[in-house]
């Protein structure tokens, strides 16, 4: 059963003034780099989404990670990124083996986000079970990049809460072995108890997105639109999570931020283009516009 959970703090600008992300002065490698490990061959437009995202919300240095018959197309897609070729499986998902050729790109990062347009459960769990022992953090799981955790809790364990889980009511659910229903009836209770079981932070998406960490606390942000409910959304999202670990936010701040960011470049979009029809693509440019708005 999900867990009770405290009465959420509302997010806010405000309180986002009060709690202002790091701003490091100095070249890229001040700002951090980030490294994105994801797609497949049906789905490599997410990796692009959330290495945009990442870099948008302040990352300084740009790493992708993605299956090997794709990846001369990424590096003319993100001319800003180093680009690995991942080994890949029949079918065009990553492959497990894929760790070890990522490993040293991963151990040297600031931070890794790993899961978005992830295929094969089977492969995706593996490559994670490979990976994750090696890093030190801090991490971003999205989407399939939970399958480790979902096969068991205690696979973040060793990096002491330095971790944010940016999953969708379905996924969280998959993830807690839980009915859909039980997260549309408790969503902050059922975030909260996988932040404890897991020791991570989650920042759940949807119509309204809860932030719980591993010490009980919750979060609500009630920013976006009907129209954030699309294709590549959540990649952003993510992207926008892994950019703030790695330019130095920790995990609780890199999730109550990221879900604002995305909300408020959703409302800005409503606004510019319309309450529905506007893209995912469309979302990245708006979040230095956002960041500007905070600053104030």
């Amino acid at each position: 059963m999900p867990h009770p959970a405290p009465d959420p703090t509302l997010v806010t600008p405000e309180l986002l003034r009060g709690w202002p992300l790091p701003e490091p002065s100095g070249g890229k490698n001040a700002r951090g780099s980030i490294l994105v490990i994801g797609g497949s061959t049906e789905t490599l437009g997410a990796v692009l989404l959330a290495a945009e995202a990442a870099m948008r919300a302040g990352a300084g240095k740009l790493q992708v990670a993605t299956v090997e018959s794709l990846a001369p197309f990424v590096a003319t897609a993100l001319p800003e990124a180093l680009v690995r070729a991942l080994p890949e499986t029949p079918a065009g998902a990553i492959s497990a083996k894929a760790a070890d050729t990522v490993r040293d790109l991963a151990e040297a990062a600031d931070a890794v986000l790993i899961g978005p347009g992830m295929a094969d459960t089977e492969e995706t769990q593996a490559f994670g079970e490979r990976l994750l022992p090696h890093l030190a953090g801090p991490l971003a799981l999205d989407a399939l990049g939970l399958a480790c955790v979902t096969a068991d809790d205690a696979a973040v364990h060793h990096l002491d809460g330095r971790v944010v889980f940016t999953p969708n009511p379905t996924e969280l659910a998959y993830s807690l072995h839980a009915e859909d229903d039980a997260i549309a009836e408790d969503p902050a209770g059922s975030a909260l108890e996988l932040a404890d079981r897991a020791r991570a932070v989650v920042g759940l998406g949807g119509a309204v997105s809860w932030i719980a960490a591993p010490d009980g606390s919750v979060w609500r942000d009630e920013s976006g639109e009907a129209g954030l409910g699309v294709s590549g959304s959540g990649d952003v999202r993510a992207g926008i999570t892994g950019g703030l670990l790695a330019r130095g936010a920790d995990p609780a701040q890199a999730a109550i931020w990221a879900a604002y960011l995305h909300g408020r470049a959703g409302e800005r979009l409503s606004s510019s283009v319309g309450r529905l029809g506007f893209l995912a693509r469309e979302l990245p440019a708006e979040i230095p516009r956002v960041l500007a708005e905070i600053s104030g």
